[in-house]
């Protein structure tokens, strides 16, 4: 094995587990979302939101498409720009400024979606990688 073969093999893997933890995190999102799908919506309300329960579904779906993106590869930096796009307004919209004030844990969930974002547009940039990767109507491999 020389040294470049190394690198290619290490670059390979970690961008398996990066996809793989990104579709984990959605899994898990979606997952919460099914389970009590009144909850979610009770949440969306009360973060002022109308018609939360179509949000919710909505919302679960959007999860579902990422999801299949993410581990699939089809569509990779497609999925991870809209999914950067949906982490930013959750950020704002569920842990925003108008949050901090009532608990500081908020501000603390705030940053952290950030950091979510900055992965998902390094992925956007890099794509899946080639190996288990549909790209255009094939499955590539090693």
């Amino acid at each position: 094995m020389t040294a470049e073969t190394g690198r290619v093999g290490w670059a390979t893997a970690a961008i398996l587990i990066g996809r793989l933890i990104f579709a984990a995190v959605f899994i898990m999102a979606v997952s919460f979302k099914l389970m009590d799908i009144n909850a979610t919506a009770g949440y969306i309300a009360a973060a002022g939101f109308p018609i939360a329960k179509i949000l919710a579904c909505l919302a679960a779906l959007l999860e579902l498409a990422l999801v299949v993106c993410l581990l699939s590869g089809a569509y990779f930096s497609e999925a991870a720009l809209v999914a950067a796009a949906y982490v930013l307004f959750l950020a704002f919209a569920f842990h925003g400024p108008s949050h901090w004030a009532a608990s500081q844990a908020e501000f603390g969930f705030f940053v952290d979606h950030f950091t979510f974002i900055a992965g998902l547009l390094f992925a956007v940039v890099h794509g899946p990688g080639r190996v288990l990767a549909i790209q255009r109507g094939c499955i590539s491999r090693p």
